[in-house]
């Protein structure tokens, strides 16, 4: 299933769930207007086209410890494909490391990374960023206050859905 496949009891489908996810088949399709079993095998064929890929927990992630986010810029020295896959497949692998995207501009990466406070995060960086594949420069930006963080997509406003 495609983007421009998407119609409107699937796009109904998709904001419901992005705003809770344990809401129960029989409230879901009550939300939607379907019966039971039609609104479980959309939300099974959603799954299976991968449109949905999972469900998770939203955690507060001060509560738990991480009071420090950082979005590292990094601009590598080879843009060479074996040392791009290289530099990605590590970057990957870090637990610290939340989200990663490469990018155009002035920089090839966005790294998030999360820690506990600006100590564990100097050491991060320090032993750990500065010594993936390739790194020529990164920049750390400091955040110092979330006003939006990302909660879901805006499915509603993403196309326009057929009836």
């Amino acid at each position: 299933m495609t983007k421009s496949m998407l119609n409107q009891t699937d796009i109904k489908i998709l904001s419901l769930l992005q705003d809770d996810a344990r809401i129960t088949n029989q409230a879901l399709a009550d939300k939607i207007g379907l019966s039971s079993s039609p609104c479980w095998r959309k939300v099974r064929k959603l799954e299976e086209d991968d449109i949905i890929q999972g469900y998770r927990a939203v955690l507060d992630r001060r509560k738990i410890g991480l009071g420090v986010m950082v979005f590292v810029r990094v601009a590598i020295d080879s843009h060479s494909e074996s040392e791009a896959r290289k530099f990605e497949e590590e970057v990957t692998a870090l637990e610290d490391v939340v989200a990663c995207y490469s990018i155009g501009g002035d920089a090839d990466f966005l790294i998030q990374v999360v820690s506990h406070d600006l100590d564990s995060y100097a050491e991060f960086a320090m032993s750990t960023i500065r010594r993936l594949p390739g790194i020529k420069e990164m920049q750390s930006m400091f955040v110092l206050k979330e006003m939006k963080p990302f909660t879901a997509f805006p499915i509603k406003n993403s196309q326009k859905a057929k009836g």
